[in-house]
């Protein structure tokens, strides 16, 4: 990429303009460094998006699947997989140093972070005191691809045990599809009526489907 003019170069593209506007082949391509004979490091980029499908997949990927790409191998693996955690605490520090979480984009990337790599549905709650600052971050159930039990009893206890005064709820669609279904508004129905009788507010209910994001009160349906 020695020859590539320097405005295409991804390292000098994310000095000159930030890494928002690098494409995610580009953003792979400066974590991978270099690429193997053949194949320079943007093409090897493309290659794991090709067969893994988004960053998203490139994560999930398992050891075995990830190393079957010519010129990757467990070290990188393992390097992937500490970016990803890294980010996850560093949403998880920068939201415990007190940030009101009534409308924070810093909400949204912790979000993100958490359950956009699950493969099945994950339904959490952020629990937060009196001022909409986080206390604890907690999944509480586990369903399949399209489906998630959601008990309003075991909420009210997590809630109890560590003394919340609001919360935000979320979980996420693996299906890609941010909308949410009859069910989703019904249990977030059911959840602030719950939480109601504990003088505790749900103010917002997040579904993670990709890269979106959509909100239950920027939609007005929290009720």
């Amino acid at each position: 990429m020695k020859n590539w003019p320097q405005g295409e170069r991804p390292r000098e593209k994310l000095l000159a303009s930030g890494a928002a506007q690098l494409s995610d082949a580009e953003l792979l391509a400066i974590f991978l460094r270099t690429g193997i004979p053949g194949c320079n490091v943007m093409e090897l980029a493309r290659n794991l998006l090709h067969r893994f499908g988004d960053i998203a997949g490139v994560y999930q990927a398992s050891l075995n699947d990830f190393c079957q790409v010519h010129g990757l191998g467990t070290a990188k693996y393992v390097q992937f997989q500490a970016s990803i955690e890294m980010a996850k605490r560093y949403f998880a520090q920068e939201l415990s140093k007190g940030v009101a979480l009534t409308s924070s984009p810093m909400t949204r990337e912790y979000l993100l972070a958490e359950l956009k790599p699950e493969t099945r549905e994950v339904f959490a709650v952020l629990i937060l005191d009196n001022q909409h600052q986080i206390i604890r971050f907690e999944k509480l159930f586990f369903g399949t691809i399209n489906a998630s039990a959601v008990y309003p009893r075991i909420v009210v206890e997590a809630v109890l045990q560590h003394q919340g005064n609001a919360v935000i709820l979320a979980h996420n669609h693996p299906s890609g599809v941010s909308e949410p279904s009859q069910a989703d508004k019904h249990i977030t129905h059911k959840l602030t009526e719950a939480l109601a009788l504990i003088d505790v507010t749900v103010l917002d209910h997040f579904i993670i489907a990709g890269h979106q994001c959509f909100s239950f009160a920027e939609h007005g349906l929290l009720r």
